[in-house]
C-alpha cells in the first residue's frame, strides 16, 4: 500500500517500493517502517496452498490479477470424426471398374481381340515355317544327347558321382569313413544295376516290338527318339527354338521409376514433400497397369502441386523416364481435383505412328454418328461429332490442319444427304478433289474468292432464318426437340438437310478490309443459331488472333481442335479462355515432329491429345470418286457440282423485287400468306416450300425473311381473294419495300 505524504509514518526516501534486498532473517522493522515482504516466499505459499486442478500463474503476471478456471485447447489430439456416408461416397469416386475398360467398348475389345488374334497366327505361322530347321538341329545334336545319356546312367548305375569323396577320404587317411562309403556305394551299385538292367530290357523289347510294327510307326518312334537325344544334346548357349517376337525393350513402368522421375523435375512441392515424406509425398490411387499399348499410372501430387506444373516438364520427364517425349502423356483429372496426375506411357512413339482414316475404304458415311477423326495416344478412335455443333482447327503453318479438315470433309461428301460448302483460301488446291460434289466451292487468295466466301456466309445466314421458320411449323411428332434429325433430314422437300461450310484459312476473310467485318458478324450468328438448324460451320486458320479471328466466333464454337501454336495467347484464342493456365497447352508440340497431333476439346468430355487420319491426295481423289456417285444415284448433286459458274450458284432472284412484282401499287396492305401464294405462283422451285406450310407457319416464313431488310410486319385489315370474312391478319405495307429497295440500291451506288 503506497503512504500519503501527509501520512505521519510516510518516509520520503521510501515511497512504497519493497526493498527486495531484506532478507527473512534480518531485524524486524520498526513501526516507523513499512512491512517488508518477501516475494519469492510469498509466492512458494500460494502456490503451495493453491488445489493441482488450478492454473500456474507465469512470473511475468505474478504481481497482476490471478485468473481461474480450465484451460482448453483449441486443437484437441485425436481422431477427427467424419460422416460416414461422406466417407463412402468419396470410396465410390475410386471404385475400380468391374469389367475392364477395353471390355465396355465395342471396337476397342474387338482392336484388342484382333491384335492377340494376328499375334498368336503370327507366332504359330512363324514356327511352322522353321519346322524343317529345328527337326535339323535335333538331328546333327542327337549323338551328342546319345553320349550323354550313357554316361549319364553309367555314372549313375556305378555311383562314379561318390568316387571324388571316397578318394578324399583315402588322403586323408580316413580308413573308417572310407569303409562307410564303399559299403554305401556297394549297397547303391546293386540297387542300381538291378534298376539299370530293368530300363535296357524294357527299351530292347520295345525296339523289337517297334520292329514289327507298320513303317510309320517306326519313323514315329525314330523321330521321338532322335527328338528326345536332340533335347538332351542341346547347347546351353544355343537354344533350339527361335523367338518370333522379339522382347520388348520397353521398361516396365513402377511406381519407384515413376517416384524417381517426379523427384529430379525440379518441381519445389514435390521436391519439398519428399524430403519431408518419401514414401507418402506421391500416392498412387490405383495400381499401375496396362491400358492399350502402355502403361497407366493414377497418381495424386502432394499438396500445393497441379498438373499443370507437371505438363510445364513434360522434355524432362520424359528423359527421366527413358522415354521419347511422344511416348509421354501426362493429363489431369480436374473432375477429382487439380492434382490428380493421369500419366500414359506408351510403347510406340504417337509422332511415328500414320493413322488410317475408317473412311477410306468406306462406302458411304452418317454425319448424324459423328466423323471418325483420329487417335489418341493410346490408339483408340475418337470420333467427332457434327450435328447441332461448329467446329475451329487452328494451328501453326504446315502442322497438320489442312489433313485434318480433309478427313472431316471425307465423311461430309459420303453422306449424300449433306450439302457441302467448301472454301480453300490459301489457293493450294488442298481441297480440289471435292470440288465435285459441292454445291458452292471456291479455291484461291485473291479477291474475287474472299468476296466468295463472304457472299456464302451471307446465304448461310439467311438460310438460318428460313429453316428457323420452317423447323418451328413442323409438327410435334415429327419434331418433339425443335433439332434436325435424321428423319428430318432425308425428307429433302423440307428443305432441313445438313448444310456444313468449310472455310480453310479463315483469317483471310475475317481479317479482310472490305467483307471481313460484315463475315464475322455472319459467322458469329451461323454459330450462335444455326447449330440446331443443321447447319454447320468449321472453320481453320494458322493466325488465331483478334483481328484474323473475331472473338464472338472464338467463344462459341463448341468444338476446338488446336495443333502446335507458338504461345499461350494462340492457345486459348483456339481451345478457349484458361485452357492453357488448365494445362491443356498445345505448345508442348514438336514443330513438324508432332504434325497432326493436337488437342481435342468438347468432342469427348474430356480434353484428349488426338492425332488426326491422314490422307493423301490419290486417297482424297477416291473418296470424292465414291461420294460422287453415291449423290448421282441419290439425286442430291446440286449447284457448283453440276457446272454452274460462281454468278449462277449465288441465287438469281431477288425477294423485295419479287414482292413488289406480286403487290401491285394499288395494294398499299397485304396480308403475308397472301403474299406467299403469289410468290409461289410466281417461282415454285423457290418459293412453293413456304406455300405448303400451314397455318401461321406461312406467316412466319415470310416475316423471318424480312428481318435483314429491316422490314417489320403488322396487323392489316381485309379479305380473303377467294371471297369472305373480312379480318385483323400479319401483313406488311408495300411502301416499307419500296423504301428497303431505294436503300439498297443506294447502298450499291455508293
Amino acid at each position: 500500500m503506497t503512504q500519503r505524504p501527509d501520512d505521519p509514518n510516510h518516509d520520503p526516501e521510501n515511497d512504497g517500493t519493497p526493498d527486495r534486498s531484506v532478507r527473512p532473517d534480518d531485524p524486524a522493522p520498526d513501526d516507523k517502517g513499512a512491512e517488508i515482504v518477501d516475494l519469492d516466499a510469498a509466492r512458494s505459499g500460494r502456490n503451495a496452498d493453491r488445489s493441482p486442478s488450478e492454473p500456474k500463474p507465469t512470473t511475468d503476471d505474478a504481481d497482476g490479477p490471478v485468473l481461474e478456471g480450465e484451460v482448453l485447447r483449441v486443437d484437441r489430439p485425436g481422431p477427427a470424426r467424419t460422416d460416414w456416408r461422406a466417407s463412402l461416397e468419396r470410396k465410390a469416386t475410386s471404385r475400380q471398374p468391374l469389367i475392364p475398360l477395353w471390355l465396355r467398348s465395342r471396337a476397342e475389345a474387338i482392336e484388342t481381340v484382333r491384335w492377340a488374334s494376328l499375334h498368336y497366327v503370327h507366332v504359330a505361322g512363324y514356327q511352322v515355317l522353321r519346322a524343317p530347321l529345328y527337326a535339323g538341329r535335333l538331328t546333327v545334336r542327337a549323338p551328342r544327347g546319345l553320349v550323354r545319356l550313357v554316361s549319364g546312367i553309367v555314372r549313375w548305375t556305378f555311383d562314379l558321382e561318390g568316387e571324388p569323396v571316397r578318394l578324399a577320404a583315402v588322403q586323408k587317411s580316413d580308413y573308417e569313413g572310407y569303409l562307410k562309403l564303399s559299403r554305401q556305394r556297394d549297397s547303391r551299385v546293386r540297387l542300381r544295376v538291378w534298376i539299370t538292367g530293368t530300363i535296357l530290357v524294357t527299351l530292347l523289347i520295345l525296339a523289337i516290338v517297334v520292329t514289327g510294327q507298320p513303317t510309320a510307326a517306326q519313323w514315329g518312334a525314330l523321330a521321338v527318339a532322335m527328338a528326345a537325344l536332340g533335347i538332351l544334346g542341346k547347347p546351353a548357349d544355343q537354344p533350339l527354338i527361335n523367338r518370333a517376337v522379339m522382347a520388348s525393350e520397353v521398361e516396365k513402368l513402377t511406381s519407384d521409376i515413376v517416384v524417381r522421375a517426379l523427384s529430379v523435375l525440379g518441381i519445389a512441392g514435390i521436391t519439398q514433400a519428399l524430403s519431408k515424406n518419401p514414401k507418402d509425398a506421391i500416392r498412387f490411387v490405383a495400381p499401375i497397369t496396362r491400358d492399350g499399348p502402355g502403361w497407366r499410372a493414377d497418381i495424386d501430387l502432394p499438396y500445393g502441386v497441379t498438373v499443370a506444373d507437371v505438363l510445364d516438364r513434360r522434355k524432362q520427364l520424359s528423359g527421366a523416364l527413358r522415354r521419347p517425349l511422344g511416348c509421354i502423356w501426362p493429363e489431369g483429372d480436374s473432375s477429382i481435383h487439380e492434382g490428380r496426375l493421369i500419366l500414359w506411357v506408351g510403347d510406340k512413339d504417337l509422332s511415328t505412328t500414320i493413322v488410317r482414316s475408317p473412311l477410306k475404304q468406306a462406302r458411304s458415311h452418317d454425319v448424324f454418328k459423328g466423323i471418325p477423326f483420329g487417335n489418341d495416344p493410346r490408339g483408340r478412335l475418337v470420333t467427332v461429332p457434327l450435328i447441332q455443333h461448329n467446329v475451329l482447327i487452328g494451328s501453326q503453318p504446315g502442322q497438320g490442319k489442312t489433313s485434318s479438315i480433309r478427313e472431316l470433309a471425307a465423311g461430309i461428301v459420303l453422306d449424300p444427304t449433306v450439302e457441302a460448302w467448301f472454301h480453300e483460301l490459301k489457293g493450294t488446291g488442298d481441297l480440289d478433289p471435292y470440288d465435285k460434289v459441292c454445291h458452292r466451292y471456291v479455291s484461291g487468295i485473291e479477291d474475287e474468292a474472299i468476296a466468295y466466301a463472304a457472299d456464302s456466309l451471307t446465304l448461310l445466314r439467311k438460310e438460318v432464318m428460313r429453316r428457323s421458320a420452317a423447323l418451328k411449323a413442323l409438327p410435334a411428332d415429327l419434331c418433339p426437340d425443335k433439332r434436325v434429325t435424321r428423319t428430318i433430314a432425308d425428307k429433302r422437300s423440307l428443305g432441313l438437310h445438313p448444310l456444313v461450310c468449310i472455310i480453310d484459312e479463315c483469317q483471310n476473310l475475317f481479317a479482310h478490309a472490305e467483307y471481313g467485318d460484315k463475315a464475322g458478324d455472319d459467322a458469329e450468328f451461323i454459330i450462335k443459331l444455326g447449330r440446331a438448324l443443321g447447319v454447320v460451320l468449321i472453320l481453320a486458320t494458322q493466325r488465331p488472333d483478334r483481328d484474323s479471328l473475331p472473338t464472338g466466333i472464338s467463344a462459341n464454337v463448341s468444338i476446338r481442335f488446336c495443333l502446335r501454336v507458338a504461345g499461350q495467347l494462340e492457345n486459348d484464342m483456339i481451345l478457349g479462355t484458361s485452357a492453357y493456365k488448365n494445362g491443356i497447352r498445345a505448345t508442348v508440340f514438336v514443330p513438324e515432329k508432332d504434325a497432326g497431333t493436337g488437342y481435342l476439346v468438347g468432342a469427348t468430355p474430356m480434353p484428349k491429345v488426338v492425332k488426326a487420319a491422314y490422307l493423301n491426295t490419290p486417297d482424297t481423289q477416291l473418296i470424292a470418286d465414291r461420294a460422287y456417285a453415291l449423290r448421282k444415284a441419290a439425286g442430291t448433286l446440286s449447284g457448283y457440282a453440276l457446272g454452274e459458274t460462281s454468278e449462277q450458284t449465288v441465287p438469281s432472284y431477288d425477294l423485295l423485287a419479287d414482292i413488289l412484282g406480286v403487290v401491285p401499287p394499288a395494294e398499299a396492305k397485304v396480308w403475308n400468306e397472301v403474299i406467299v401464294d403469289r410468290l409461289a405462283e410466281l417461282r415454285p422451285d423457290i418459293y412453293g416450300p413456304w406455300a405448303a406450310l400451314e397455318g401461321g407457319a406461312k406467316t412466319a416464313q415470310l416475316t423471318t425473311a424480312l428481318k435483314p431488310y429491316g422490314i417489320r410486319t403488322l396487323q392489316v385489315w381485309g379479305t380473303p381473294e377467294g371471297g369472305g370474312k373480312g379480318a385483323n391478319r400479319i401483313g406488311i405495307t408495300r411502301d416499307d419495300i419500296v423504301t428497303a429497295v431505294t436503300q439498297r440500291d443506294k447502298g450499291k451506288a455508293s
